[in-house]
């Protein structure tokens, strides 16, 4: 796509208080943080408030497996069910365990000698099989009277996190007594259901089971933040696996810039709602609305500074923001900064950037070099400076016990953010995303998302950006959601 073509729009609008160009959109994005797993002793760290936190891994063993040797001490029945079993058959081995309080084991390819050692410890007599199981080294029966009774658990008390969502290791630790949460990372401040758990039983002992957990210290710190900081629209303190947001993207007043300022703020909160509903019937996880709101605009002109920038008041933004706070709605701060950077913008905002559900953007299609003006040149922006605003932003979040914080990096074209390889992902304080911007046709769009997807750096998420007037056709809600990878943040503009 040409400069022409891409920059055709830019002008000064007689409607914006802060002139105005045609922008591009906003996304969101996760650090993943896993390590290797060890059962640790049962000793205070951190200061946690709890009797004991432990983790508990053993590579390759299933999660139910390693559920049943932390809370059975035996069992003369237990259930066992076909790794073909359909979901309703999986329901039904499932709610035998919970109802006769037993473990239930699913017998993956590879697992069938894990679940014969428990089986044998636990001293079970008897497996009831859902489906076509068989050699597990007990007798297998589908007489489901073998299961009353008789089983020695000690879960009372204890609150279960597990890696994965494996419904056999959910049901066997329910079945012990326990409290159980799957989790879609292994980290507590992924689920909002864990949040609540961990601060409603601060008492409880926690069993921390599978991959990725870390050591015990730093379940102990994650559990502690879990305990303490705010949480982010849709609940949990980490923007992603755990949520998908769908955002309307523009500025306040200005119409031409996006669908986000074509109408009064209840009136975007509910558009912002309905089409986040739409994503919500398609996608595994919960959809939350979102607003990528432009606070400092590309400017044809210099203007005063000669930074080719206009700068938002934070005081015009702050309505925006407070409402998106009682609504659920994120709310991503997009700069645009001509020939400032985006540092020296960003800390203008400091104030709403110390708000939980709001993080940042940047979008370097609009970041000139000194002797640059828009319109002649596609903009761009080092690595260096992406990382001294990360390092800025995730001090702030820090500093004041926040959520992770979404940290958007637009790009369409390879040279927006030089070689990506040095940019610095590490800081778990930070949702990073590359947010992939291209607009035209199907076939234009998927080689724009093709050539941003290879080769992206670790612990980054991903976006994609629907324009409702340049895409021809817009993409559905469903098209979307069959982009491979699929997006974790969905923009329009």
């Amino acid at each position: 796509m040409t400069s022409a073509r891409r920059w055709a729009a830019l002008h000064r609008s007689p409607v914006s208080r802060w002139a105005a160009a045609i922008s591009i959109g906003v996304a969101v994005a996760l650090l993943v943080v896993s390590s290797a797993l060890v059962v640790v002793a049962d000793k205070p760290a951190v200061a946690l408030p709890s009797r004991s936190v432990e983790t508990v891994s053993d590579p390759g063993v299933p999660d139910a497996v390693l559920v049943s040797r932390t809370l059975f001490t035996s069992a003369p029945a237990a259930v066992v069910v076909a790794a073909t079993a359909d979901p309703d058959r999986l329901a039904e081995a499932v709610d035998l365990a919970r109802a006769n309080r037993v473990p239930v084991f699913r017998v993956a390819p590879g697992a069938a000698a894990h679940v014969t050692a428990e089986l044998r410890r636990l001293g079970v007599d008897q497996a009831v099989a859902v489906g076509d199981v068989s050699d597990l080294g007990v007798p297998v029966t589908d007489q489901q009277n073998v299961l009353a009774g008789g089983a020695t658990a000690n879960g009372g008390g204890v609150l279960v996190l597990l890696s994965g969502d494996a419904a056999d290791a959910v049901a066997t630790a329910e079945a012990s007594g326990a409290r159980a949460v799957a989790l879609p990372e292994p980290d507590p401040r992924s689920s909002g259901r864990a949040v609540e758990l961990l601060t409603a039983e601060p008492d409880a002992a926690i069993r921390a089971i599978g991959d990725g957990f870390g050591s015990r210290d730093q379940l102990a710190e994650r559990i502690r933040l879990a305990r303490t900081v705010p949480e982010l629209p849709g609940g949990g303190q980490l923007m992603f696996p755990g949520r998908r947001v769908v955002a309307l993207y523009g500025a306040p007043g200005s119409p031409e810039l996006g669908p986000l300022g074509r109408q009064s703020i209840p009136a975007s909160v509910a558009r912002a709602k309905a089409l986040a509903a739409r994503y919500d019937r398609l996608s595994p996880v919960p959809v939350v609305p979102g607003f990528e709101i432009i606070v400092t605009v590309a400017s044809a002109e210099p203007g005063p500074d000669g930074k080719y920038s206009t700068v938002a008041d934070p005081a015009d933004i702050r309505p925006w923001v407070d409402a998106a706070a009682e609504a659920g709605v994120y709310v991503t701060l997009d700069l645009q900064p001509g020939r400032s950077d985006f540092l020296t913008q960003a800390k203008k905002f400091r104030e709403l950037l110390r708000q939980p559900h709001v993080g940042l953007a940047l979008d370097p299609e609009w970041r000139l070099k000194p002797d640059q003006v828009h319109l002649e040149q596609i903009g761009a922006v080092t690595p260096a400076e992406i990382n001294r605003t990360s390092a800025w932003l995730a001090d702030l979040v820090a500093e004041d016990n926040l959520p992770q914080k979404a940290f958007v990096l637009h790009q369409f074209d390879a040279d927006m953010l030089g070689d990506r390889s040095k940019i610095d992902t590490r800081r778990p304080e930070l949702g990073f995303l590359i947010h992939a911007d291209g607009h035209g046709t199907p076939r234009v769009k998927m080689g724009t998302w093709n050539r941003i997807v290879a080769g992206i750096p670790p612990r980054t998420w991903l976006g994609w950006k629907n324009f409702f007037q340049m895409d021809k056709p817009t993409f559905s809600p469903r098209r979307t959601m069959g982009v491979d990878p699929v997006p974790w943040f969905i923009s329009y503009q």
